[in-house]
């Protein structure tokens, strides 16, 4: 009896140590899958939240951060030319030693060092909505910087043809323009003055920026309309501007006044139902945040990318 006691009492401490080395392995396992998991931290730096637009991009960007459960911080201008106000963001991300910067810039000159030196301290950057200009990242030693948004020249350019093609007699247009150091306003500019050209009863009488910014493009309009005389077509560079070329006509009581915007905001739509706004473009702003969180989490994961340049698709809104 004494031996089949010590033989059972044996056989236990042989299975507690195989349950305890076990264990032990579990926990090394989790371990090492916790190690090669780290949780990102992405920030996405947007010009401001006072145009809806950005609204919508952070909720695409917010789609991603719940499908790879990274650690998403936001941070915006107060306005959309608060060019030092990102620049002092992207500082302070740098000192917080965020792994990623996913950015729509304010301007594309001025961000350019500032993200040279994020990128230098090991930082991700991407690129969405305004382009980075190239030769100031060159400049800088900004490389391999992927850019997302859309076309924004071809955009531009269906909305302002939508109006333009519509006239049978001959025809003041003008362009309000956002910010002129951006590379977007250049491109919506370039897109809407080339579809102006296209038509000959079409004379582009004026060029004028407002800053993306609805009181600015109230009182351009003011003072293109009071410089011209009656103007036929207006092609504003986002929805912002041309909601106060929207006021100015609804306070003159003015009527057969195109108007064209750029972003199909929500009360756009509005607007395009009762006549007020010709066209807009959906440039896809979810789907740029929601990609550009996306390409930073491929680049921390080492992920070889198809192509730095991605355009997305744009989006002609009309009243027909």
């Amino acid at each position: 009896m004494k031996l089949i006691k010590i033989v059972i009492i044996i056989m236990l401490i042989g299975l507690i140590a195989c349950e305890v080395s076990q264990d032990n392995n579990k926990i090394k396992e989790t371990n090492t899958f916790s190690n090669s998991n780290k949780k990102y931290k992405i920030a996405l730096v947007m010009k401001t939240l006072t145009n809806p637009f950005f609204e919508t991009m952070g909720k695409g960007a917010r789609k991603a951060e719940l499908e790879h459960n990274i650690d998403l911080i936001v941070k915006t201008g107060s306005q959309e030319t608060a060019i030092n106000q990102q620049v002092s963001i992207i500082r302070k991300l740098i000192e917080d030693k965020v792994d990623a910067i996913v950015i729509a810039p304010a301007d594309s000159y001025q961000l350019v060092e500032i993200l040279a030196h994020a990128q230098k301290e090991g930082i991700v950057i991407v690129n969405i909505d305004n382009k980075l200009d190239t030769e100031t990242s060159a400049k800088y030693h900004l490389t391999d910087v992927p850019f997302i948004s859309v076309d924004n020249e071809e955009g531009a350019y269906l909305a302002t043809k939508y109006i333009a093609d519509q006239v049978n007699k001959v025809s003041r247009a003008v362009v309000i323009e956002g910010i002129e150091a951006t590379k977007n306003s250049q491109a919506r500019k370039a897109g809407a003055i080339r579809a102006f050209q296209e038509n000959p009863q079409v004379v582009l009488v004026d060029v004028k920026s407002a800053n993306w910014k609805i009181e600015e493009a109230y009182i351009a309009f003011h003072d293109l309309w009071k410089k011209h005389g009656f103007i036929d077509l207006v092609f504003c560079a986002n929805d912002m501007m041309a909601y106060g070329v929207v006021k100015f006509l609804e306070e003159n009581k003015i009527k057969n006044v195109k108007l064209a915007g750029f972003d199909n905001l929500a009360q756009t739509a509005e607007y395009i139902d009762n006549g007020i706004v010709s066209a807009t473009i959906d440039q896809q702003a979810f789907e740029q945040g929601y990609q550009g969180i996306n390409t930073a989490i491929k680049l921390l994961n080492k992920e070889e990318l198809e192509s730095l340049n991605v355009t997305i698709d744009v989006k002609l809104i009309t009243d027909k």
